[in-house]
């Protein structure tokens, strides 16, 4: 049974990869026809789409080799391996695309008091080839990202960019028909908007886990009360809840107990609170050190 866990799982893993792989290449070609499009129209809108999806490379490259990582086996001097690899991933992905997006809102702000004629057709054209390629790996990656933060990170970072070159496709069929050349400025400004809130959002998660927060869906007075509930315990104290990554979320705690038991009956106890945990809070990892009688701080959280 746990072979064949392992097996779909790393199996899961080589599919990632492969559409990781993909998206990478499909936004090499877009960042090096919006580069030369961008300089060739003189489209800042255009210009801004191209940077973004060169962090959409970058940030691609970085959740790639941070799946592949992921994979690698424990060791004496890395006990959890590199399961921490892709929130690390995610927050670096976070971090450039906050960055890029107030490098862009001050570009716009410059450009906005100074509006430039721009080749419109060439924008037209390349925003569209760039919401075909960012549209195909959107579609991808959109499983993977509801399960894994790391492929969320990469995921967010094509779908803004994808709706960002939706806003460049309409500011040049404005551009072209109307002549409305200050809108590539308001665009790119918006765009930097959309990112920072995008951004942000991932950035937080991601630190969080990193931090070891205790994940916002579960409310440890709730798992502590839940297990309270059990035969001949006193109470679950010292507790400490978190996600080692996105697949294992971890308990620690002390147990204490209301009479001197034998190790079988601890272990039979230890059963049902490793059921409760998984079926009720999706806690798949305990570490419980049982106690009786012991003198030590019995608060729901103990500052170690």
């Amino acid at each position: 049974m746990g072979q064949h866990h392992t097996h779909n799982h790393n199996h899961a893993h080589d599919l990632r990869g492969k559409k990781l792989l993909i998206s990478i290449l499909l936004n090499i070609g877009i960042t090096v026809a919006q580069i030369i499009g961008g300089f060739v129209s003189g489209s800042l809108s255009l210009l801004s789409d191209a940077l973004h999806n060169f962090t959409d490379v970058i940030s691609l490259i970085v959740s790639y080799f941070a799946a592949k990582l992921s994979k690698k086996k424990a060791s004496n001097n890395k006990t959890f391996g590199y399961k921490r690899a892709e929130i690390l991933a995610a927050f670096i992905n976070a971090s450039t695309l906050i960055v890029i997006a107030i490098l862009l809102i001050i570009e716009a702000v410059k450009r906005f008091q100074n509006p430039e004629t721009i080749e419109s057709n060439l924008v037209i054209w390349l925003s569209l080839l760039a919401i075909i390629f960012n549209g195909l790996s959107v579609l991808l990656l959109r499983k993977d990202s509801q399960t894994n933060i790391n492929i969320k990170s990469a995921y967010l970072h094509l779908l803004t960019d994808m709706l960002a070159s939706v806003a460049v496709l309409i500011g040049g069929l404005l551009m072209k028909y109307y002549q409305i050349f200050w809108i590539d400025s308001v665009l790119t400004f918006l765009i930097g908007l959309y990112l920072i809130w995008v951004g942000y959002a991932l950035l937080k998660t991601s630190t969080k886990m990193l931090m070891l927060f205790t994940p916002s869906h579960i409310n440890v007075e709730d798992v502590v009360k839940r297990v309270n509930s059990i035969n001949h315990i006193k109470k679950l104290h010292h507790v400490h809840i978190w996600n080692l990554n996105d697949d294992e979320l971890h308990l620690e705690a002390h147990l204490d107990l209301d009479k001197d038991i034998t190790i079988t009956q601890f272990d039979a106890i230890l059963q049902q609170i490793e059921q409760l945990l998984h079926d009720e809070f999706d806690i798949n990892h305990v570490n419980i050190q049982p106690e009786y009688k012991k003198e030590d701080p019995k608060d729901i959280i103990v500052q170690d």
